[in-house]
């Protein structure tokens, strides 16, 4: 999100996808933002491989920022910010069309190291893929 841009009213700031983003790119939408559990949706189409299949990188795209914005609203307002350690991905089934859905858990909320689970499904439930991504909480230098 650019400094004219505000974040929709029922989303905080920390978890507004950024005009210009590669989240903003592949259509990630964030519908629920905390970070015990945060969820969002993405469309296959635009997405998909040559095969005509949701890409394995969207996916992981899709995981990797439920994980940091949740671990990123558990420090807002702080001197300190997230960043990704780890992210770990295994594809299940295919999607070929609609939204995907992605449903980020917190695993662990420490100091300095945070974990969250992410399941990616279709529109009637089925797995599509899981993920899990470590992100580590750092102090932000001042500017």
């Amino acid at each position: 999100m650019d400094s004219t841009q505000a974040p929709p009213k029922d989303k905080p700031a920390a978890a507004s996808i950024r005009a210009g983003s590669l989240a903003q790119k592949l259509g990630i939408e964030i519908l629920e933002a905390d970070p015990q559990l945060t969820v969002a949706t993405m469309p296959v189409a635009g997405n998909t491989q040559p095969a005509g299949i949701l890409h394995g990188g969207a996916s992981a795209v899709l995981a990797e920022t439920l994980g940091s914005c949740a671990a990123n609203l558990l420090v807002a307002g702080s001197r300190r910010a997230a960043v990704g350690l780890d992210l770990n991905i295994t594809h299940v089934r295919p999607a070929r069309a609609g939204l995907v859905t992605g449903t980020c858990r917190a695993v662990h909320l420490g100091r300095s190291i945070c974990v969250h689970s992410i399941e990616i499904t279709d529109k009637t439930g089925k797995l599509i893929a899981t993920a899990r991504i470590t992100n580590k909480i750092i102090d932000v230098p001042a500017s």
